[in-house]
């Protein structure tokens, strides 16, 4: 009898080893905010809309311990709209536009499979004020989403901010400093060599922070349809922490390589400022500068300017609970501005 209460606990013991090795957890954001909303040349719309400081999600992610240092992992995540209660960003996005890859480490790095972060996302988001807010943030607004009242897309970015068919390579931490190295495969017959590919660092240490992006595009992100021109974008940012007050700045330019048809230029800059133990004022800016023309160096058909001010407040009922209110004022060269007001709350599980 004993041996056999040893054996089971042997077993036992056995168990929760493996079951230590491994995990898997759901985690998500929910955030929903009330807002009179009015970009440069619209009109004004009242609304209770999602994702007034991050875009709402949920997701799956498991990683297991293989033993020697490896560590394998899996992250699925799909964006909502949580005022509506609709799946995606928009209709028609792809249900897991979030996250959808599985990825191998070790003291070599990480190489990640499938649809993951783009180059541009981190160095956007952790270098402005607003982090990933396509709703406030002047930053994420200029490089992701359409001029409002303008056929063209002036967009800065080259194609989302996460990529499909993607191998991502991310280096081991050198003192403070990680590279990730993207390519995304066009995955279309009639043209095979279409591809996007890019590059990204990313630097902190102490009070300073650096970042550094280059990306290159064929494809378009996430429906994956060629595009009509390659797309070149990059951006150069930093940050410094002066426990008062912490600063940001970013600059970069973009352009249609093979038709000269735009090209555009972009500065921000922010502020941080904690007022508080759980709250902090936040200010951005970001100015694009474009100039668009008609196929291969053809008359001028725009050139004018897009500026984004918002001013904020951030505070933080918990540590994954938080309530904002941010207004925002948007100008584009030949159209009415508009200025916008949001209240929300965003709460991360």
């Amino acid at each position: 009898m004993k041996k056999t209460f040893i054996a089971c606990g042997a077993a036992l013991a056995c168990l929760g080893a493996a079951h230590a090795q491994s995990n898997v957890q759901v985690t998500g954001l929910a955030d929903a905010y009330v807002g009179s909303m009015k970009l440069a040349g619209q009109d004004r719309t009242n609304q209770v809309g999602s994702g007034g400081m991050t875009t709402s999600w949920w997701g799956v992610q498991g990683t297991e311990d293989l033993g020697s240092g490896l560590k394998v992992g899996f992250n699925l995540g799909a964006f909502f709209r949580l005022d509506e209660g609709t799946p995606g960003r928009f209709n028609g996005d792809t249900f897991f536009a979030r996250d959808a890859n599985v990825w191998l480490g070790g003291s070599f790095g990480t190489v990640r499979l499938g649809r993951s972060m783009a180059p541009n996302f981190l160095p956007t988001i952790l270098f402005n004020p607003f982090g990933d807010s396509f709703t406030v943030s002047p930053l994420v607004l200029h490089g992701n989403t359409p001029w409002p009242s303008f056929a063209q897309d002036y967009r800065t970015t080259a194609a989302d901010t996460g990529w499909s068919n993607q191998i991502t390579y991310t280096t081991p931490k050198f003192g403070g400093l990680t590279a990730n190295v993207h390519y995304q495969f066009g995955e279309k017959a009639e043209a095979n060599s279409k591809k996007n590919v890019a590059a990204n660092l990313l630097y902190q240490q102490g009070a300073l922070g650096l970042t550094a992006f280059i990306e290159r595009a064929q494809v378009n992100n996430p429906g994956l349809a060629l595009l009509p021109y390659t797309k070149q974008n990059w951006m150069l940012g930093g940050s410094y922490d002066l426990s008062v007050a912490k600063l940001f700045a970013t600059y970069g330019q973009s352009k249609n390589r093979n038709s000269d048809t735009y090209e555009g230029k972009t500065f921000s800059l922010g502020v941080d400022v904690p007022v508080s133990k759980a709250g902090s004022i936040k200010a951005a800016f970001a100015q694009t500068k474009v100039e668009a023309r008609a196929v291969n160096g053809g008359p001028l058909v725009f050139d004018g300017k897009r500026s984004t001010t918002s001013i904020g407040y951030d505070h933080n009922l918990s540590k994954r609970t938080d309530v904002y209110g941010v207004v925002m004022n948007d100008r584009v060269t030949g159209l009415k501005s508009g200025t916008s007001v949001v209240a929300g709350i965003r709460h991360r599980f």
